[in-house]
């Protein structure tokens, strides 16, 4: 007979201000097999789990159940505690009485009695328990970064520099990023180009980075300390070791296309560089483009070319390597604003997103760095900001706010002044949000020193007159309708999750909340950390952010993957799946569904009445197996149980919850 202990956490109140404390242990010293029950204010704390561990030697427990919060939050702790109590740290069982009772009821009389119906069923499991022991993994010293903004950078850089081999994968053929294509930054004004440009060329020339531009993962299997990745590297059809960066194949290629990187303000030739101070800097052929992809013909820049560089005949490759961990920073995208009828995005040239009038002001950009309007060329002398265009909307757009729009939209009041000095900038917002080191001040130097016109209120409606865009809109301190005859109409729109956010969080095994924006493992205590072990996020892929936050939050990343990959081994997972080959039907359905390639076929012979008869099972690689249990489910025979949770041990848990009815 098993000896449990059952500890119960007051939590502060978050537990004991639903649950009645003494009420839940007089019923828990009556469950089968419990020989002490005692409970603690805050069990997570060292007194706390001193105090576990006194009981465990006292009362000579071989089994421990803490009422407590998620397992998520402290198994690890109250294992670490048992642990040095000198019990196997898989029996302990964490009943969550916290976010699965407490936090969802308001009724003591109603949140204590599924208390004790949780503490019941975790005691009843724990009986159960068996002592485990987890398989170490060696740990591949090698890093992979996906996405190449300013937060791949950084992270890059900071665990090359620890003496690490880092992989970063580009989607684009340059490195750069969305920080790329911004003139300046706030609350500085620093170049935007000058501080990013550093960067860029440091992560290229570092001799343990590996730039993969113009490349996308395809494939992402194993587990922490060993993934084993697929990369395809797009074909650019020019050939990198004789490709000098001349520029003579785009100068001379005849096709053009809009120009992604300007927001489609201006075109870009089919052979190109996103932008003069890209890295690498080397020209790819877009084939959709292209005239000799297209229609057979052309190959200008191939007769132009001095040292012979273009290759039609390049292919895709796909570069297959183990890494140790991941760090996805795969960034962000704006929202497209044409569904807001109201604003007249996409039927009026002038009427532009934030993003596309900051390329205005580039010297590179489509205007060559003059602020004018697309519509005649000259200079706009009233500028509209409209703020908040998808962000903080329940109906329409986005619930969140978007962080850095209020601080960009000064930035670009500025910057317009200083292009164009006549000009008057007239903002509509309905907070402004700056929060920041020295943001609360620029913003405020916007408004006096600059002249632009903060009004609190939105806008109804924008329509072109003549050769003016009149904007109706309501200030919502005064009451009063305003209407205002702008040349320009500039919309700081919500900053949303790529497209691809989901697809990328299926490949990595991350999950994301109802934005596609990739989940923290605790907005709090793990915030670059995910629930799959060993990936890692950074930068806006997680959340709205500004660039010091993103650098930040790019260096914290870095700093858990130097510390993972510092380990030469690692503790795998304990709770992996086991086969009873002699009742396995070799269906191989459990094959079919392990997402870390675990389980294979196998054959086995089996003697019958003096003969031998030959049949294909399965086995469990427990060194692969991470325990997620899918298997387990699709199993028709009911052959393979997950260890620490295993079918008996469930069925005893459901029992224990009908018996509390």
């Amino acid at each position: 007979m098993p000896r449990i202990g059952i500890f119960i956490c007051h939590c502060g109140s978050n537990i004991a201000g639903t649950v009645d404390i003494e009420k839940s242990i007089e019923a828990a010293r009556g469950f089968p097999g419990v020989v002490h029950v005692d409970e603690y204010r805050y069990l997570c704390s060292e007194l706390g789990q001193d105090l576990i561990k006194k009981a465990i030697e006292e009362h000579n427990l071989d089994r421990v159940v803490v009422g407590t919060c998620s397992p998520r939050m402290h198994e690890v702790t109250f294992r670490k505690a048992v642990t040095e109590a000198g019990l196997n740290p898989y029996l302990l069982e964490v009943a969550n009485i916290r976010e699965h009772c407490s936090w969802v009821h308001k009724d003591i009389e109603k949140a204590t009695p599924k208390a004790i119906a949780l503490l019941r069923a975790a005691a009843a499991k724990a009986a159960l328990n068996d002592p485990l022991v987890a398989p170490s993994v060696e740990v591949e010293k090698r890093a992979l970064v996906i996405g190449g903004g300013i937060a791949g950078i950084q992270a890059a850089l900071d665990i090359a520099e620890a003496g690490y081999i880092v992989d970063v994968v580009e989607r684009e053929p340059s490195i750069g990023g969305r920080m790329a294509q911004l003139e300046k930054t706030f609350p500085t004004l620093d170049c935007s180009a000058c501080i990013l440009t550093p960067k860029m060329v440091e992560v290229a020339q570092h001799p343990n980075v590996s730039l993969l531009t113009y490349s996308e993962v395809e494939e992402v299997k194993g587990f922490v300390g060993q993934f084993d990745v697929k990369i395809k590297q797009k074909a650019r059809y020019v050939d990198p070791v004789k490709c000098t960066g001349c520029g003579i194949c785009y100068e001379k290629c005849p096709a053009k296309t809009p120009s992604e990187f300007e927001m489609g303000l201006a075109k870009r030739k089919a052979i190109y560089v996103p932008f003069p101070q890209a890295v690498p800097n080397i020209p790819v052929i877009d084939r959709d483009a292209c005239l000799y992809f297209r229609k057979g013909r052309c190959q200008i820049c191939a007769q132009e070319c001095p040292p012979q560089a273009i290759d039609y005949e390049q292919q895709d490759q796909i570069i297959e390597r183990r890494y140790g961990a991941i760090i996805v920073a795969t960034g962000f995208d704006q929202m497209n604003p044409s569904h807001y009828g109201e604003y007249g995005y996409g039927q009026h040239p002038d009427i532009l997103t934030g993003l596309e009038f900051e390329r205005l002001f580039n010297a590179s950009g489509p205007t060559g760095g003059k602020v004018v309007r697309l519509s005649d060329g000259k200079p706009p002398k009233k500028v509209v900001f409209i703020q908040c265009v998808g962000s903080r909307d329940k109906a329409r757009g986005m619930n969140y706010c978007s962080k850095i729009c209020c601080m960009y939209t000064a930035k670009q009041a500025i910057l317009l002044k200083e292009k164009v000095p006549d000009a008057k900038s007239y903002v509509f917002y309905i907070d402004v949000r700056t929060a920041g080191k020295g943001y609360e001040e620029f913003q405020r130097r916007a408004a006096e020193e600059y002249d632009v016109a903060y009004l609190r209120g939105q806008v109804g409606k924008i329509f072109p007159e003549s050769d003016h865009l009149m904007v109706h809109g309501v200030d919502s301190l005064s009451g009063k309708t305003i209407e205002i005859k702008a040349d320009m109409v500039v919309l700081a729109v919500a900053s949303v999750a790529r497209a691809d956010a989901p697809e990328v969080g299926r490949l990595v095994g991350i999950n994301s909340d109802s934005y596609n924006f990739f989940n923290e493992a605790h907005p709090k205590l793990k915030p670059v950390e995910t629930h799959t072990a060993g990936i890692f996020i950074a930068g806006a892929c997680q959340a709205p952010k500004d660039i010091p936050e993103t650098v930040a939050q790019a260096s914290a990343a870095a700093v858990k993957v130097v510390g993972l990959l510092s380990k030469d081994m690692l503790q795998g997972e304990a709770c992996t799946a086991e086969v009873n080959q002699a009742e396995c039907s070799g269906c191989l359905y459990c094959e079919a569904v392990c997402p870390y390639s675990a389980i294979s076929p196998v054959e086995i012979e089996e003697r019958y009445h003096g003969g031998t008869l030959k049949r294909t099972v399965v086995e469990v690689n427990p060194t692969l197996c991470h325990g997620c249990g899918s298997c387990t489910v699709v199993c028709r025979s009911g052959t393979i149980n997950l260890k620490g949770f295993s079918n008996e041990q469930i069925l005893a848990e459901v029992d224990a919850i009908c018996l509390q009815r």
